[in-house]
């Protein structure tokens, strides 16, 4: 899975931005720098596995949702983004879900 690790796109850094500013959780790091993510395979709806510094890439467990938001794409189909953390309250998963199972178009570059 190593070799899959990328940095994050300015819009998915946006989207999780947006989710943590709807939470309590605070990261005391650069995600820009130190988050890295793999994408999950999910039919192109654009959920990510989410790695920040130092978080090994050995089995983690779900922990709990810390934020949501819904938005509609392109096509004015409705998308959920669910924000998770692991058992030990480290960034895990950006759920991307559209409610029609089709690739995801856009995420939005400003959210209301």
């Amino acid at each position: 899975m190593k070799s899959d690790k990328r940095n994050l796109k300015d819009f998915e850094l946006s989207l999780i931005m947006h989710l943590l500013s709807k939470s309590s959780f605070m990261i005391p790091y650069d995600l820009e720098k130190e988050l890295q993510v793999v994408d999950m395979n999910d039919g192109g709806m654009g959920s990510l596995l989410l790695f920040p510094k130092n978080v090994s890439e050995n089995k983690r467990d779900f922990g709990k949702q810390i934020a949501e938001c819904v938005f509609k794409d392109l096509d004015d189909v409705i998308v959920t983004a669910v924000l998770n953390v692991d058992k030990n309250n480290e960034l895990f998963e950006l759920d991307i879900w559209k409610t029609d199972f089709s690739r995801l178009i856009q995420i939005p570059k400003k959210f209301s």
